[in-house]
């Protein structure tokens, strides 16, 4: 999620809601019939089994809770993803505030010290720049480079290196984080259940972007409260149509979730059904007062790249991204 002002949940609150366990009630059983796609659906508040995976050294972060629901057939999701944060290599920062990495441009980071991660070695060395709502694992051909360093906020911008022949495939898990586990939801803008958004940007030194020309596909869809306001063509798991408004009432909201193929990063990996992404604008996205962003716009949106992310920036909170650079 990415609005402000930042505020941050008491321990005791979310304490509290880690220990509520929520059911699919009867009523909400007989509703499912409503949904004609091919997801599972999801009711209430996950029980949260990670309070927080992030130490904010200096300033302050949001609660990155990673926490645990069953739909409606006994099946157990994590969310708001499954990720790698704890175990994988982070990348470098271009500009982290807990850290006290703050440079004011590209010209201030030393990319000389940044570590290179070879797939090919016979391949070319290739320099990455990377801005994410929240959160990334970025792979090539399938081999993990690098994590963020942040999974919620504060906003940070990152760096990575690596070493590959072409043509080489390109896969990243973005994750929009969530306050309000298995809700999609945050405290926020006087609502107690406020939807966020997310957003993706990269621009990497072969001349490679972010473009309508990458797909993007939805893993992770919430808060919904109408399920009949979902749809599904041609690849397409759409939300469109749905309340993007915060409540006060958004406890027994529902959540759509889609198995993810254990092989979705590879190389080999068949997407040809994943639909295009779609692009967002900086105002739609709302970066451009955010100076993890901006310090290094020469290398996003100045490069030539765009803000993408699935057809749902809102309530899509996972979504997998992948691109062949020939």
């Amino acid at each position: 999620m990415t609005f402000n002002p930042l505020k941050i949940t008491t321990l005791s609150s979310i304490s509290l809601l880690a220990m509520v366990s929520v059911n699919l009630s009867a009523a909400s059983l007989s509703g499912l019939s409503q949904y004609k796609g091919s997801g599972n659906i999801t009711q209430g508040l996950a029980k949260t089994i990670e309070l927080n995976i992030f130490e904010c050294k200096s300033g302050r972060s949001r609660m990155a809770g990673i926490g645990e629901i069953s739909d409606s057939k006994g099946k157990v999701w994590t969310v708001p993803a499954t990720n790698h944060f704890t175990t994988a290599p982070k990348a470098i920062d271009l500009y982290e505030q807990c850290a006290g990495i703050t440079h004011s441009s590209i010209a201030d980071v030393n990319q000389a010290d940044v570590p290179l991660v070879v797939v090919d070695p016979d391949g070319e060395e290739i320099t990455g720049y990377i801005f994410a709502d929240n959160y990334f694992e970025l792979y090539i051909n399938g081999k993990m480079i690098a994590v963020d360093t942040v999974p919620f906020t504060p906003f940070n911008s990152s760096l990575v290196k690596f070493k590959v022949s072409t043509p080489y495939t390109i896969a990243i898990k973005v994750i929009d984080w969530e306050e309000n586990l298995g809700l999609g939801t945050e405290k926020n803008r006087g609502k107690a259940y406020h939807p966020g958004d997310g957003g993706f940007i990269a621009s990497f030194s072969d001349g490679t972007v972010t473009n309508e020309d990458w797909q993007a596909q939805t893993f992770y869809t919430s808060p919904i409260y109408d399920l009949t306001c979902l749809t599904e063509s041609k690849g397409k798991r759409m939300s469109n149509t749905c309340s993007t408004l915060g409540t006060d009432e958004g406890q027994d909201a529902f959540a759509v979730h889609w198995q993810t193929p254990n092989n979705w990063m590879t190389k080999e990996f068949d997407s040809s059904l994943w639909p295009q992404a779609t692009l967002y604008t900086e105002d739609e996205i709302g970066e451009n007062n955010k100076r993890a962003y901006m310090n290094f716009i020469d290398k996003f949106s100045g490069a030539g790249a765009s803000f993408i992310w699935s057809t749902n920036v809102v309530l899509d909170n996972e979504v997998l991204l992948r691109y062949t650079v020939k």
